[in-house]
This record gives C-alpha cells, structure tokens and sequence, in this order.
C-alpha cells in the first residue's frame, strides 16, 4: 500500500488514514510512490486530453471526480519566454491539477466532511471538486479574499468560514478543524497528492515540447506547491531517462511578503525570524511561514536556479501588458511575468515558461 512518510524524521502513515501531518514533528507528509516505466510521447496518442493521461506517474487512477482539468495551451510571448495558460482550467486556476487528487482521495476514503484553507484559489478549486465527488465540503478563507473567490466558493455548494486575521489565522483555524474525527483536510500544503497533482504541469510541457523542457521554469512561490510539483516532475523525468538535463527553477515571491526570497539570500537552510508583513496584490503567495520551506530552498538550490521578487507596481504593470497582450490574469498569477518581461533586471537566459496561474475575474484589475 502506498503510504505517507515524513521528510523530517521518517515517520509512516497509511494513506487511508486521516492523519494529515506527521504525528511527531507536525510537519507535512511526503508519499511514498515511485512511478512506474512505459511512459512514452508515442503512447499518450488517443489517451484521455486531460492531466489523467499521464497514469503511469500518478499515485491514483480511474477518477470519479474528474472535470476534464490539465492539457492547457502553451503560447510564446516573445522569442523566449512562453506562458502556460493554466487559468483555462475548471475552476479558472491551477490549483485544479492538485485538487483532484485531493478530492478523488477523499471520494475513496469516504470521511463525514472535507475541510480546506485557502486564500481563495485552492478554496474554489477544492469545492469544486468536492461538489464533483459529492462530498461535503467547508472552506477557511481569510477576511479580504476576493469577493468574486467566496462567491465561487458558495456556488459550489461548500460552507464559507471567514477568519479574521491573515493567511495564517486562517490555517490555523482551518487545522483545528482538521484534528475532529471524521474530517479529510484537503490541505494543498500538507497532503503530497497535491503535489503529485500539480507535477502534471512540467508532464504537460515535456509532451508539448517534444520530449523536453525548457532552460527555466519560473513559477510564483507562496506554499510552493507548483514549484515543488515542478521538481517532483523534473526528478522523476530525469530518473525515467526522458530528459538528459533538469532545468533551473526560479520562484518569484511579492516583495511585500517574500520570506523564502529572505532565507534564499541568507544562505539559509529555514525561514529567518518573521519580519514584517505587508498588503501585497499578489495575495495567492502572501504566505508569510510556509510549512514546506526547507524543501522549496532546498529544490531551489539544487536546480540551480533563484529567487526573484517583485514590487507591487511591477505587478500592476505586468497586468495590463498581459491584458494589452490578450491575456486577463489576475495579480498574483502575473508576477512571474512581472520578474522575466522584457524590460526585467534578471531575466533568465535561454528558454524560459511562466505559469498564467488564475484568471483575471478572479480579482479584476489592479488599482
């Protein structure tokens, strides 16, 4: 059986269990799976057009709760950087890939309710997917999120808690719900089949592009559940003799809220001390202490790649030249743009894909 096992301190959990962090540390899970051989360009031909196409690397198959997400398009924006347009899934965002492996793990383990926290993105996304599965579903949200987020939350049927406070009362509260018996927490940071979701992402690419990747992966870093989906993606691909190279991954933090950024500088295995946090427009990665730090630092470092920050008029600026471009995204989803466009500092060398992670109704135009 596949099972749960803590990077920390090599604590195991079955998978059919609900205990959604490690007993000891309290520190997320990772998951024991190793992906099985034979996936090859020339077999996908004729597979489902959605993430499920790659079975041989996914920990669940046969999904119930399926909605048709993954396969987004991929569309040059200058001679080297391309954008994967991962707003056109479900829900309108990128969280879809992970949240259906929540949501399909959930289906089979049959709890009372789910629990979720978001700042709204993975919220919609898991209600959604909970109203697929037919599962009961309440949502942690903190107070601010996006109205248009909450009225997508509630469409789908889940309950909405609006926690006062920031991303963090809000987890917290969240956990607390957790720890009740009967409960599935759909937790995109402390469940690792989120991230065996979210690889599908570079799976995509490596199909799109004939069987490699690019130079660098820029993705938006909060949680980082897509950058470490990304290394999830990168690591099994290389070990599966499908690519020679892995490529760098540079994760772009808002400078108003960039804790991993801080430690990457340092030369810091952890977070430092918490500093001050301030409003960001890129809310979808204001998380000021995420659980999974050592590893985002550390699959950073390993890929060679960087920490990039953005202030919160170059977010404004990327926004309307997206828009001006065809693309309506919404803040937080263009701050990878912000940190690679053409007139950006530290624009990585070669080719380069950014993630369009969210939709611009999500939460309209910047001021």
């Amino acid at each position: 059986m596949t099972t749960y096992h803590c990077p920390q301190d090599g604590t195991r959990s079955p998978t059919s269990a609900l205990t959604w962090r490690c007993p000891t540390c309290r520190g997320p899970w990772d998951l024991d799976f190793t992906p099985a051989s034979g996936l090859r360009a020339h077999v996908l031909s004729g597979r489902a057009n959605s993430l499920w196409r790659y079975e041989e690397i996914l920990p669940l198959a046969a999904p119930e709760a399926s909605l048709g997400e993954g396969r987004t398009p991929l569309v040059p924006l200058t001679e080297t950087v391309s954008a994967k347009l991962d707003y056109l899934m479900p829900t309108l965002s990128f969280k879809d890939r992970g949240a259906v492996m929540l949501a399909e793990l959930a289906r089979r383990l049959g709890p009372e309710r789910v629990v979720a926290d978001s700042s709204g993105n993975a919220g919609t996304s898991v209600a959604a997917y909970c109203a697929r599965a037919g599962l009961p579903c309440t949502v942690y949200v903190p107070e601010g999120t996006s109205a248009k987020k909450t009225e997508q939350i509630r469409a789908h049927g889940a309950a909405l808690v609006t926690v006062p406070g920031g991303r963090e009362a809000t987890a917290l509260a969240a956990r607390a719900a957790a720890d009740e018996p009967g409960v599935f927490y759909a937790s995109h940071v402390f469940n690792p089949y989120f991230l065996h979701g979210t690889k599908t992402y570079v799976y995509e690419l490596w199909e799109d592009l004939g069987g490699r990747l690019p130079d660098t992966l820029v993705v938006p870093v909060g949680n980082g559940t897509l950058l470490l989906g990304a290394a999830l993606a990168t690591a099994e691909l290389h070990a599966l003799g499908l690519i020679a190279d892995r490529p760098r991954l540079v994760a772009v933090q808002a400078e108003a809220v960039s804790p991993l950024a801080e430690a990457f500088r340092a030369e810091a295995a952890e977070l430092l001390p918490a500093g001050p946090v301030a409003p960001t427009l890129a809310e979808g990665i204001a998380i000021p202490r995420p659980p999974r730090a050592r590893q985002i630092l550390a699959a950073v470092r390993a890929s060679g790649g960087t920490f990039l920050t953005v202030s919160e008029d170059e977010i404004r600026d990327a926004q309307r030249d997206l828009a001006a471009r065809g693309f309506f995204v919404e803040t937080t989803g263009v701050a990878c743009w912000a940190a690679v466009r053409d007139d950006a500092a530290h624009r990585p060398p070669g080719s380069v894909v950014v993630p369009l992670c969210g939709a611009g109704v999500k939460t309209g135009m910047a001021g």
